[in-house]
């Protein structure tokens, strides 16, 4: 419940950072915010961290909590938070979640590279599935995962058309909490034009990788292709 408390004080801050009502860039002392949000002063404490730890805010000795100008200018959609690495509850913008449309699904074999990338055998089919990510009804991303259906039996079009991976935790008791992502960029295809609405000269933005369950087992490789206006990560450097 205490985790799940700091979570919704940082989600308010985070929006009113956005909206602007900090004006001098500076929060309330810790005090103020406990007094605020009718919480103790341990659990404004931890979600200040957590936002310090992402870069989001930065404390000053002596002076205060102020926010990274550099965090407002460069929002990333990639917000990963709580117990798995879903799409669905890690992506957003501006606060709007994204939607999905599902273009294919179907059951397929294995490639040699699927084979290699997941640990199958020839015989362990996959389901291969496409969709398209959106903000309201501008798409952001074009998405093919493979997850072998010896892992998850049961995956239907109603499954698909939102969360796997909360599926996987709330049905299946499974999570996904791992994964090896590279990023690389290259000229969009027609496909990539035609759902992503880009102009011939626009690249695509790549995001491929592996995603592994918390007993190691991998379960999906995905091949994600963005609109390149989305392609921005943050990262906070610290050395101790």
């Amino acid at each position: 419940m205490a985790e799940l408390v700091y979570k919704q004080i940082i989600d308010d801050l985070k929006k009113k950072i956005f909206a602007g009502q900090f004006a001098d860039m500076r929060l309330p002392d810790e005090r103020s915010l406990s007094e605020t949000y009718q919480v103790s002063r341990s659990s404004i404490k931890s979600a200040l961290t957590k936002m310090a730890n992402d870069g989001i805010i930065f404390k000053k000795r002596g002076s205060g909590t102020f926010i990274n100008p550099l965090y407002i200018k460069n929002e990333s959609i990639f917000n990963y938070e709580g117990s798995n690495l879903g799409v669905t509850d890690n992506f957003q913008m501006n606060g709007k979640r994204p939607k999905v449309r599902v273009l294919n699904f179907e059951v397929i074999p294995p490639t040699e590279e699927l084979q290699r990338d997941l640990f199958l055998q020839p015989h362990d089919f996959v389901y291969k599935i496409i969709r398209l990510r959106l903000f309201d009804e501008e798409p952001f991303m074009i998405e093919t995962g493979y997850i072998p259906i010896k892992i998850v039996q049961d995956l239907n079009q109603t499954i698909i058309e939102g969360s796997i991976f909360n599926y996987l935790e709330e049905v299946q008791n499974l999570a996904v909490t791992k994964s090896f992502l590279s990023i690389s960029a290259e000229p969009s295809d027609a496909n990539d034009q035609k759902l992503l609405r880009l102009r011939e000269n626009e690249p695509v933005g790549i995001m491929e990788g592996i995603f592994f369950l918390d007993n190691g087992t991998p379960f999906e490789f995905s091949h994600m292709r963005f609109h390149y206006k989305y392609m921005k990560f943050n990262t906070f450097v610290s050395v101790q």
